[in-house]
């Protein structure tokens, strides 16, 4: 195990600990340090086995030192096994076999799951399960996965729900979902935060009676399956239309000559925010706005087009919003 992992097995072994603190990925701006107790964090690592119906060792692909890393080691551990590292000396299928008999389990996020497909597909399929969390889901990764044999389990939390509470649209054991009227998510239950160290006033303003209100849209299916809209910051209001971004990027991963893609709004003095595509692949911005005009309206088509080489992306392996927000900017039209 790596520092960070094994501390958190002296913190899951101690009388009464301090909050563990977690720092938020930061994609949007300055990382807050979210303060979770170790009841918060057991009850999400409970209700995770409970819905998976099986418990085993985990392989830790992310970094500890963010929740779905963290969650990932305290799974391990409560099932009696010491997680093994993915790092950059070990390849995927070295870290695998590596692994003891029995179920076994790892979370990713889609650009990992992507490229893990191309490379070393049989390996993935010999996990019990692979959570996928982290940002929006293409269907199309999630068929190519089953497709390769790979049982994959699409999660939705952040560091202030311990980690992944909503497993395929279905509320974990215990945790409560809510629509705002403005369409934004609330969630409740054991796994909450206590708080952001440091700033009691931000903490009051998310955590309201109860319930965290997160910064995400969505809305529930009659069955209280949920759906996640995306951002309520990803709706971006260009030239007086509402235009959704997420929306947008899955039309656009759906092109054959797309690899990855990332959509965004950024400032704009004609249109007040001007949606940006940045893309792998060889696409011009007259063939994205022609394939997205074909299944939605023409004023949601990008009006700005970024190619690059990789998405960059944080060390939670999340996209780096800021350093995409940059290279628009630097490409400026």
């Amino acid at each position: 195990m790596d520092e960070a992992a094994g501390g958190l097995a002296g913190w899951l072994a101690a009388d009464d600990p301090a909050p563990w603190v977690v720092e938020t990925s930061g994609s949007t701006g300055a990382p807050k340090r979210v303060l979770l107790s170790r009841a918060a964090v057991l009850a999400s690592v409970r209700a995770s086995a409970r819905r998976l119906g099986a418990t085993g060792q985990w392989l830790l692909a992310l970094p500890a030192a963010y929740v779905a890393g963290l969650q990932v080691v305290c799974r391990s551990l409560v099932a009696g096994h010491e997680p093994v590292l993915l790092d950059d000396h070990v390849s995927f299928a070295a870290a695998t076999a590596a692994m003891a008999d029995g179920d076994r389990f790892v979370s990713l996020v889609p650009t990992q799951l992507h490229r893990l497909l191309d490379t070393d597909a049989p390996s993935l399929r010999t996990f019990h399960t692979v959570l996928l969390g982290g940002g929006p889901i293409d269907p199309a990764l999630r068929r190519r996965a089953a497709d390769a044999g790979v049982h994959v389990v699409a999660t939705y939390g952040s560091a202030e729900t311990a980690g992944g509470c909503v497993y395929d649209g279905y509320a974990l054991d215990g945790v409560a979902i809510a629509i705002d009227a403005d369409g934004r998510i609330r969630i409740a239950g054991p796994t909450l935060f206590e708080g952001y160290d440091g700033d009691p006033g931000l903490t009051a303003e998310v955590l309201v009676d109860g319930w965290f209100r997160t910064a995400d849209a969505g809305r529930l299916d009659d069955d209280g399956r949920l759906q996640v809209l995306g951002r309520l910051d990803d709706v971006v209001v260009s030239g007086g239309v509402n235009v959704p971004a997420p929306a947008v990027a899955t039309r656009l991963r759906a092109h054959p000559d797309v690899a990855e893609v990332e959509v965004l709004g950024v400032p704009d003095e004609e249109w007040g925010h001007r949606l940006v595509a940045f893309v792998v692949g060889p696409l011009s911005l007259d063939a994205a706005r022609a394939w997205v005009a074909e299944v939605h309206p023409r004023s949601w088509a990008p009006r700005q087009l970024v190619t690059l080489d990789a998405i960059p992306l944080l060390a939670n392996g999340k996209p780096d919003r800021l350093a995409l927000r940059d290279a628009a900017a630097e490409e400026r039209p």
